[in-house]
């Protein structure tokens, strides 16, 4: 394939133990090269890999929070690297125009502050102790303790007593996700997408969220799915989804 022959760019993502994509901001970059169709290869790499990795291609640290993270990328033809799904999907956009991907607007705003503040700390709870179960022996121990050291108890504490926890953790945004599901579909006359018939960096955010859930576990993939909008636009990118590696 040409992607693998000639790629134009390097896409470094997070190794798992599936050897396929499954971080959510790196799917938001995968998402834009698939459906633009820029030549790419994939380096995967461990969590305790990333930092040393990432340094020596000369990529300033973030000034907070995890000093360097996936994605990043280096664009062959100009030597360039970039950290980050915002800066990258900036530097795609402005390098790659066609077929355009709007970045940002009105309705995308309000969907990604929702889904955020929503689905995000419950689908976080959900996913962070089953997460561990796909990683390396060696990204297994990484992730633990830093994650374990950052909530400051045991990775499957955040999943409570028992399944009734987690289940009333679901129940608790069931009637807000409704609400956001139907906001999705605000333009379903005009086409699946959140602005109509082409995708953008919303559907994107949203696609590549639902795919983490399913890489990570079915079960917590099929509590989003399951509500219309959210379902729509995950099927909608399913043809910019075929490649995960």
């Amino acid at each position: 394939m040409a992607a693998q022959e000639t790629p134009e760019i390097v896409l470094y993502d997070l190794a798992c133990t599936k050897n396929i994509c499954f971080s959510p901001v790196v799917w938001c970059t995968r998402l834009m090269l698939n459906y633009k169709q820029i030549p790419y290869k994939t380096v995967f790499l461990e969590f305790p890999d990333i930092e040393a990795t990432l340094e020596e291609l000369g990529l300033p640290p973030n000034e907070t929070g995890h000093k360097y993270t996936v994605p990043a990328i280096q664009h062959v033809p100009t030597a360039t690297h970039l950290m980050g799904s915002i800066p990258i999907a900036q530097f795609l956009e402005s390098t790659y125009p066609d077929p355009p991907v709007p970045l940002t607007s009105e309705p995308g705003s309000e969907i990604g502050a929702r889904a955020r503040a929503v689905v995000g700390p419950v689908m976080t709870k959900s996913l962070m102790p089953r997460e561990v179960r796909i990683l390396s022996p060696r990204s297994q121990e990484y992730f633990r303790r830093t994650r374990e050291a950052s909530i400051g108890r045991p990775l499957e504490d955040l999943l409570g007593e028992g399944t009734d926890d987690e289940q009333q953790r679901w129940d608790a945004v069931d009637e807000e996700l409704r609400g956001l599901g139907a906001f999705l579909q605000t333009r379903k006359a005009e086409g699946p997408f959140v602005l109509g018939a082409r995708p953008s960096y919303t559907d994107f955010f949203i696609a590549g969220s639902l795919q983490c859930a399913r890489t990570v576990d079915e079960g917590v993939f099929k509590r989003i799915s399951k509500y219309p909008g959210f379902k729509d636009i995950y099927e909608a990118c399913q043809p910019y989804m075929e490649r995960k590696d």
